[in-house]
C-alpha cells in the first residue's frame, strides 16, 4: 500500500493544481508558485543525492563494483537522455516566449503540456528507481521514497494549474481543461511503473539505475525548475 501512495503522490499534486480552474479566476499567485518550485528544487536535489546517488554508491560497493562508476555513468547517461528530449521533442517551457525541439507548427497550449510531460517522464523514473530500491534493497526507506514523491508532487502542483487554467481563458470548458492538466501527469505513475519493472527484471543494474533517475532529476532541477522560480 505504501508503494502504491508513493507512486500516486506525485499525480495527486498535478491533480490538485489542475483543479485550481474551478476556484481561481486568474492565475496562480506568483510569489506562491515562485516558493512552491523552489522549495520543491530543494528536495529534488537533496533526494536526488540522499536517496539516489549515495544507495547507488553504496550498492556498487557491496557488489564489488569500483564504487563510483554505477554512479557517475548512470549520472551522466541521465542528464544526456534529457538533453535528447529536449532537442527531438517540441516543447514551450512555461516562463518562456522561444520554443525549443524541432520547429512544429503547433499550439502555444500544446507545446506547454508537452513541455510538463517531458520532464514529469524522468520524474516517474525517479519515482520508480527509490521505489525499485526499497522493495530490493535495505539501503533506500519507504520515507526516502516518501520524501521523494512528496517533493515531486509539490513542484507538480503549481504546474497543473499552469496547463488547466491558460486552456480555461481560450474558450475551453473548465471540465475540459482540468481533464487536460490531470492528463499531463500520467505519465509519471506509467514511467515508474515501467522503471519498476525494468528493474526487477535486471536486478544488477539497480545502481545504475538509480543514478540515472538522479541525473535526469538534477537536469530537471537545474534547466527548468531554478531559472522558473
Amino acid at each position: 500500500m505504501s508503494v502504491f501512495i508513493c507512486l500516486i503522490i506525485p499525480f495527486i499534486g498535478t491533480s490538485l493544481g489542475a483543479a485550481l480552474v474551478f476556484l481561481m479566476k486568474n492565475k496562480i499567485n506568483n510569489k506562491l508558485e515562485k516558493i512552491l518550485l523552489g522549495f520543491a528544487s530543494g528536495v529534488m536535489v537533496a533526494a536526488s543525492f540522499f536517496s539516489l546517488l549515495l544507495p547507488s554508491i553504496k550498492m556498487a560497493e557491496d557488489a564489488n563494483i569500483i564504487s563510483w562508476l554505477p554512479a557517475s555513468l548512470g549520472f551522466i547517461l541521465g542528464i544526456l537522455f534529457l538533453l535528447l528530449l529536449d532537442n527531438i521533442i517540441p516543447h514551450l517551457h512555461i516562463k518562456s516566449k522561444e520554443k525549443e525541439g524541432p520547429n512544429l507548427k503547433l499550439k502555444k497550449t500544446t507545446m506547454m503540456v508537452l513541455a510538463v510531460t517531458l520532464h514529469n517522464i524522468p520524474e516517474g523514473m525517479a519515482v520508480g528507481a527509490i521505489v525499485a530500491g526499497f522493495l530490493s534493497n535495505n539501503l533506500i526507506t519507504i520515507m526516502s521514497a516518501m520524501s521523494l514523491s512528496i517533493g515531486i508532487a509539490i513542484q507538480n502542483f503549481p504546474e497543473g494549474a499552469i496547463i488547466s487554467m491558460p486552456l480555461k481563458e481560450e474558450g475551453m470548458k473548465k471540465s475540459k481543461s482540468f481533464l487536460c492538466g490531470v492528463l499531463s501527469g500520467i505519465v509519471e505513475p506509467i514511467s515508474a511503473l515501467i522503471t519498476i519493472l525494468a528493474t526487477s527484471l535486471v536486478l544488477p543494474i539497480l545502481p545504475y539505475i538509480l543514478s540515472f533517475a538522479a541525473g535526469t532529476m538534477i537536469y530537471v532541477v537545474i534547466e527548468e525548475l531554478i531559472p522558473e522560480s
